[in-house]
């Protein structure tokens, strides 16, 4: 199960009991922050997007949008999400606990800066009723995230 996979991948860094597990789904944005007491941009969606024979994962506030145009700019292909197969294929989570934790060495992490705004913020943990609260620093170093990158829209309304 995937949640084993990421809290044996937060022993190392002494977080393991730090994954919230929740009575109720947590597998949407509107979900998780019901779940986690928070307002929904405070949650972290990691999108997949399709990278040769990999992809790209990017952790983002619960609400921003990828902008095209700016994905385009930043990783100079089309922004392709996977589908759940290929998404539960390539990282070993499925739709709704899709995190940056624990995945292969050969998925790559980016943090959008739409997280930024916030001190702590909640991506799952591997499960569709998981989460972690993690600030944006912990995110970045436990996510093994490559840099911090801005390719979102939608969000400037509601800092």
């Amino acid at each position: 199960m995937s949640i084993e996979k990421v809290k044996s991948y937060f022993k190392q860094f002494g977080r393991e009991n730090d994954i919230l597990e929740f009575e109720t789904s947590s597998a949407t944005v509107e979900l998780a922050a019901e779940a986690a007491h928070v307002i929904p941009a405070r949650i972290t969606k990691t999108l997949a997007f399709q990278s040769g024979d990999s992809c790209i994962l990017i952790a983002a506030a619960g609400d921003a949008k990828i902008d095209n145009k700016k994905f385009k700019a930043e990783f100079s292909m089309k922004a392709k999400m996977l589908s759940p197969e290929e998404t539960f294929s390539l990282t070993g989570h499925a739709i709704g606990g899709v995190c940056p934790f624990a995945v292969p060495d050969t998925v790559k992490t980016y943090t959008d800066i739409s997280l930024k705004r916030f001190d702590t913020v909640f991506p799952a943990a591997g499960s569709s009723n998981s989460a972690i609260e993690l600030t944006c620093d912990e995110l970045f170093q436990y996510g093994n995230c490559q840099k911090w990158i801005d390719v979102c829209k939608g969000w400037e309304e509601t800092i």
